[in-house]
């Protein structure tokens, strides 16, 4: 029973924090050889599932509101870590690095999440079903967060280039708050229903009743808040140690500078990824829908407010308006959206069309 016990506690969710931070102490301010670069970055990526995975745990021991707050505000903290960090050490090229990364955020939610999910799920239960009046709440607020923080700043006046003026910008953090909060309220409070998951044809109701798990203790509760501090330390000082490698790394296979925004929002986004993945094949498409839309929410809603706030500390400007590329891909994949979530219900038709726009954006990410 000794060695169960320690084989359960020995996960590689708590080893990689552990492991992370004498790695951290050992690279800081040095230069790295190939073989240290390819070590701090499969640390790096471990680390982030595992704070994620931290995360969630501590987040279904408190319950909601509070856990889905806890939950987005700690991939926040990795996605502007890894933006801050590389563009402390990226200079002026990196000015358009915070758009480029939740603008890619924002189409791998939309299409790449969306469109597995859906396509998962249909290829169970033919046809997937869920909640129109939440994901379409879901979907609005994200639209509406893409506007003010993405779109606007490509038509505005004050400041020459897609850049706000401070002005223009604290005012479009305050409204992301503002509608981030809003949303919060509404999905866990105030219209819980729209956003719980709906039963598919053909489901046998104790397939959903597996699912509710009971919550963790209070020791693995605590023991996973510590790791979670661990593991965002670790990324947060990885992150430094390593982005002059991914961004020689985006270089030297010939991509464009801004390509470095898409491999930060993928690797944010992978336990995300694996989660509405895993919850479609078990048919909570709702739930697969809850955590594309409300990354992408956490993505615009929570990183934009931040990066204005350090943009006060970081030299050179703040670019977030969307080039024309960009902006048709964003107006399609809205459109597209709408056309799939208002009917409640959809197949692996709309999951396909939302891969196709994924593969599109990823195609001209490299071929702009």
């Amino acid at each position: 029973m000794g060695a169960d016990g320690r084989g359960a506690w020995l996960t590689w969710t708590r080893v990689v924090p552990v492991l992370a931070v004498p790695v951290l102490a050992l690279t800081w301010g040095r230069d790295l050889g190939v073989i240290v670069v390819v070590l701090v970055a499969v640390l790096l990526a471990a680390a982030v599932l595992a704070a994620v995975h931290h995360a969630e745990v501590v987040a279904h021991k408190v319950g909601e509101p509070f856990g889905s707050l806890l939950l987005a505000v700690a991939v926040t903290v990795i996605e502007v870590a890894l933006i801050v960090m590389l563009m402390v050490s990226g200079g002026p090229e990196s000015a358009s690095l915070a758009r480029d990364t939740v603008f890619a955020a924002l189409m791998i939610t939309t299409t790449g999440i969306v469109g597995l999910s859906l396509l998962v799920g249909a290829r169970r239960f033919h046809v997937t079903l869920f909640n129109a009046e939440g994901s379409g709440a879901a979907l609005a607020t994200v639209t509406t967060l893409a506007a003010l923080s993405l779109v606007l700043p490509t038509f505005t006046t004050s400041q020459p280039g897609p850049e706000f003026s401070t002005s223009q910008l604290t005012f479009a953090a305050l409204a992301s708050i503002a509608l981030y909060a809003m949303f919060v309220l509404t999905q866990t409070v105030r219209h819980r229903d729209f956003f719980l998951p709906v039963a598919q044809a053909g489901q046998r109701e104790q397939e959903d009743c597996e699912e509710h798990a009971a919550p963790p203790g209070r020791r693995e509760a605590l023991i996973s808040f510590v790791l979670l501090l661990v593991s965002l330390v670790a990324v947060v000082g990885l992150a430094k140690v390593g982005s002059p490698a991914i961004e020689d790394a985006v270089a030297a296979v010939g991509f464009p500078p801004s390509f470095v925004g898409v491999v930060i929002a993928l690797l944010v986004l992978l336990p995300e990824t694996l989660a509405a993945v895993r919850a479609a094949g078990r048919g909570r498409i709702q739930t697969s829908l809850n955590l594309a839309y409300g990354s992408a929410m956490a993505s615009i809603g929570l990183t934009i407010p931040t990066i204005a706030l350090a943009s006060v500390w970081l030299d050179g400007p703040l670019v977030l308006g969307l080039g024309s590329t960009q902006l048709v891909l964003l107006i399609l994949t809205v459109v597209v959206s709408v056309l799939t979530i208002v009917p409640g219900r959809a197949t692996r038709l709309q999951g396909g069309v939302h891969l196709v726009l994924l593969a599109a954006f990823l195609f001209l990410a490299v071929n702009p």
